[in-house]
């Protein structure tokens, strides 16, 4: 559905994005992921054409974005951090402007209403945007990039600002347009991406730094070095037996989980292999080990391990100035 080249945005001497290379398949829910500033927003606006690539190229369904961007943009929804709303129209005035704007040629009201139906918008339908919440004008905003049914959708943090419930409502609705079409939520909030994606890209300061799905993020930064584990016995006795074991780096206690049944979790350095030792030890105390499980990193603790450098990176400073650029291109 998606496959992006070697994108690349350079500002002056500085990149915005450096090399960046994926695929999506048709029917995907696709998390970008990154902190801010890393160039998540910048990487979208290429792939929908609103900004030339310094090199590389997106291809949708084959047709470059930019040698071909007529017939590629109309395989594409994009919702923009902002989205891109006339606040004294009314809903249906400005959707009907987007419908016309587009170009769409399926039958409108049918369409429209369909939309409507579809995003929960048709009881403001007559409605000023202006006097809306912002919940109701972020589903106006996904209710434009749905317009023409485009095979891609592309959302853009398309939760900031919202309150708990509103974003519940929008997740909800985010999983619902996956079944049908080819979904990408660029965020830096990692439980949205953990609640509607299937798979996870991971960008910072421009570059790509991981591609899995959440599940496989989190076991593979995963190892046998930390463990947690369920034992009956004594809790300070435990505790001491645990803390002397060869390697051990950290003990934490996680409380009595049955009567006199206590949880530990544990880490070791990384060549350290503490289980068989652990087994012994217990078995010689009479101590039952009733649960050992490796004690897998959260998507969390996944993504502050990939952005943990603290340098400043390209992807800080040339955001600002993409959004400067924006606004300029909006004003």
């Amino acid at each position: 559905m998606l496959e992006v080249k070697h994108l690349t945005k350079t500002y002056g001497g500085k990149r915005a994005v450096d090399d960046v290379s994926f695929t999506v398949e048709r029917g995907q829910i696709l998390g970008f992921l990154g902190p801010n500033g890393a160039g998540k927003s910048t990487t979208m606006n290429m792939i929908t054409g609103y900004l030339a690539s310094t090199s590389g190229t997106a291809l949708i369904d084959g047709l470059d974005i930019l040698s071909s961007p007529v017939k590629a943009k109309s395989k594409i929804g994009y919702l923009p951090e902002r989205p891109p709303l006339y606040m004294d129209m009314t809903v249906r005035e400005y959707l009907d402007f987007m419908y016309e704007l587009k170009a769409v040629r399926l039958p409108k009201e049918e369409h429209i209403g369909e939309i409507c139906e579809l995003v929960k918008i048709s009881d403001v339908y007559g409605r000023l945007i202006k006097n809306l919440s912002k919940g109701y004008r972020q589903r106006i905003g996904i209710a434009q990039a749905l317009l023409g049914n485009p095979d891609l959708l592309i959302l853009d943090e398309p939760t900031v600002g919202l309150d708990p419930k509103q974003i519940i409502d929008i997740r909800g609705l985010i999983k619902t347009l996956g079944q049908k079409q080819t979904v990408i939520l660029s965020s830096h909030i990692l439980p949205e991406v953990q609640a509607v994606c299937d798979r996870v890209i991971v960008i910072n300061k421009g570059r790509l730094v991981a591609d899995d799905t959440p599940e496989h993020l989190e076991q593979a930064m995963s190892a046998e070095h930390r463990l947690t584990v369920r034992i009956a016995g004594p809790e300070e006795e435990l505790f001491r037996l645990l803390s002397a074991l060869p390697g051990m780096l950290e003990v934490h206690r996680l409380g009595e989980r049955e009567s006199g049944t206590f949880e530990f979790s544990l880490e070791t350095g990384r060549e350290q292999d503490i289980r068989r030792e652990l087994f012994f030890r217990l078995a010689e105390k009479g101590w039952p080990l009733l649960a050992s499980r490796p004690a897998g990193l959260s998507l969390e603790e996944v993504f502050l391990s990939l952005t943990s450098e603290s340098e400043s990176g390209p992807g800080e400073q040339t955001d600002a100035e993409n959004s400067e650029a924006q606004e300029g291109g909006e004003a």
